[in-house]
């Protein structure tokens, strides 16, 4: 039996009426990568539901390897190491019209949860291709740290030691006209998924 590879995007949010993560995502949706089957999902941008959304997501497929992704308006591909217990909004609101300011994720959470991908080595290959990337230390405080913490928060209670984290992908040339962000194409942001999930793949072996 196949393992599985769960990759998570986001749909639209504010202006906007696509998002790459999910688009990325959604591209390699059952695709088989070295022996295992990748599977899609996306995951609401709603503050109270994404809890649920990414805990109900590996419980249906049970993967063997879960890679969240979202948007961001960085110059290049961002493998995130850490995620925080804060959710806090300044410029930008959920899609349910949510702005929390200075809330924690859980209660009783831990502080921090580090990103257990092989992420200097994903960085290392992005690299080779000659693509954009960075290892980032801050996912942020929005929806992208928020799933990210719920991800490594479940992962960690259900004693499951698989690999998971977080990439931020850069938007896509149509968001961008107009306005002085970066930008990348989507099948460039397609493959620089495709190689993190291979990397991970051979790097948990």
């Amino acid at each position: 039996m196949k393992k599985r590879v769960l990759i998570t995007g986001f749909p639209p949010f504010g202006k906007s009426t696509v998002n790459s993560s999910i688009m990325a995502c959604n591209n390699l949706n059952n695709l088989a990568i070295l022996d295992h089957d990748i599977i899609a999902a996306e995951i609401p941008l709603h503050y109270k539901k994404i809890k649920a959304s990414i805990e109900k997501a590996i419980e249906e497929f049970e993967p063997s390897i879960v890679i969240s992704t979202g948007q961001s308006n960085r110059s290049m591909i961002s493998i995130e190491r850490v995620t925080i217990n804060i959710a806090d909004v300044n410029k930008v609101v959920y899609n349910c019209g949510s702005k929390p300011v200075d809330e924690r994720l859980i209660k009783d959470g831990a502080a921090a949860f580090f990103s257990t991908l092989p992420i200097k080595k994903i960085r290392t290959n992005l690299e080779i291709q000659g693509i954009p990337c960075e290892i980032s230390n801050t996912a942020g405080t929005f929806g992208c740290n928020q799933v990210f913490y719920y991800l490594m928060h479940y992962l960690k209670n259900k004693e499951k030691s698989i690999p998971a984290g977080f990439i931020h992908v850069t938007s896509l040339p149509e968001q961008v006209i107009g306005k002085l962000v970066p930008s990348m194409s989507l099948d460039l942001i397609t493959k620089s998924l495709k190689i993190a999930i291979e990397t991970t793949i051979i790097e948990s072996k």
